[in-house]
């Protein structure tokens, strides 16, 4: 692993490479980013805390309220990290937050390499354990053990509810936003793997046909905030998106075989979705307040699968990704992830303060 460095983004954002070693189309890396909380206030000492005696204040300010918490992201399909908004929202409560860009995506894809390809999606518990690592070295324990939350986006959320179910004693809590958990022809997925199943033994790399017409892109950009721009790179988020190749299919629609026959998750899970979705076959206005990619029914249904805690919070008007939606949308999907992440610390047993 190499040191931090400045990111694209950068602010308060900073970036480490993770080496994963070679495959067939050469090196392979992960990309970490991370942003950090201010400091945790000290509690006063000698003349400081004498004044508050006087004056009937607490001896020591109260820690934000995600003190001790970490939270580690991971994006969707032919996507990236470049979220600034969702970050803050975690640091400014006290968390560290972290992003993986996974092999072959965004800040990781190297010259040569076919874009987002992975044959089977365990192959992912290396950058996430090698995120999980980078994390560790530098994290404060001597107030007790961090808490993790899991954040994914889509295809990542289906990629970290997996990993969540193979290790189940790692995360403390996870939050999905639109997570891919069914195909979008839910009836047809049995009779469609073999068939994926077998094209992928044989040709991997078969491109399937392209059917992204924009229309996605262009309601992101149709309902972004004026003063809050949000800025992509086009080569690490193209329009149309990255080609679907056999291999990866595969892959994935055994992911949402592993779904279907329940996960077991242990730690809380909060599913976050539109209230419903919208063929984006041609452009109108209902793209704009709809999720274009899945069929949200089918995903509400599926995310219950994922274990015996599970919240889902159905937002109206929203996108695909729920934080890109229009604002009315956009505050309310913050609004109700930050009163189910302030229930699950409120069970939480209490952060020590600093100096206990």
């Amino acid at each position: 692993m190499t040191g931090w460095g400045t990111d694209v983004l950068g602010d308060e954002f900073e970036q480490r490479t993770l080496q994963l070693g070679d495959d067939d189309q050469g090196e392979v890396v992960a990309t970490i980013v991370r942003a950090l909380p201010d400091a945790v206030p000290e509690p006063p000492t000698g003349w400081a805390k004498l004044r508050r005696r006087l004056k009937g204040l607490p001896l020591k300010d109260e820690p934000p309220m995600l003190d001790g918490v970490d939270v580690l992201y991971v994006h969707g399909w032919s996507d990236y990290f470049f979220h600034k908004r969702l970050a803050r929202f975690w640091t400014t409560r006290g968390a560290r937050f972290f992003a993986l860009d996974l092999r072959k995506y965004g800040r990781s894809l190297r010259e040569g390499q076919t874009p987002g390809y992975v044959a089977d999606l365990v192959t992912y518990d290396e950058d996430i354990s090698a995120a999980l690592a980078a994390m560790a070295e530098d994290a404060d324990t001597s107030r007790g053990p961090r808490r993790l939350v899991l954040l994914g986006h889509s295809t990542g959320g289906l990629v970290l509810s997996l990993w969540a179910a193979r290790h189940p004693d790692v995360a403390d809590a996870l939050v999905l936003n639109s997570p891919w958990l069914e195909f979008q022809l839910a009836p047809l997925r049995a009779a469609i793997a073999p068939v994926i199943g077998l094209q992928a033994r044989l040709r991997p790399l078969d491109s399937a046909p392209q059917i992204d017409l924009g229309f996605y892109a262009r309601a992101q950009a149709e309902v972004a905030v004026e003063d809050d721009p949000i800025e992509t790179n086009p080569l690490w988020r193209p329009v149309p998106s990255m080609s679907v190749h056999a291999g990866w299919l595969h892959a994935i629609l055994d992911g949402h075989r592993r779904v279907s026959e329940g996960l077991d998750i242990p730690a809380p899970v909060c599913v976050l979705l539109s209230t419903h979705s919208a063929l984006p076959t041609r452009w109108s206005e209902e793209l704009t307040r709809a999720d274009t990619v899945l069929v949200v029914d089918d995903i509400a249904r599926s995310a219950l699968r994922l274990g015996p805690s599970v919240t889902v919070e159905r937002i109206d008007g929203a996108l695909h990704d729920v934080f890109l939606s229009r604002q009315d949308a956009r505050d309310e999907s913050y609004a109700r992830m930050e009163r189910w992440v302030a229930g699950w610390v409120a069970t939480l047993p209490r952060y020590a303060a600093p100096g206990a």
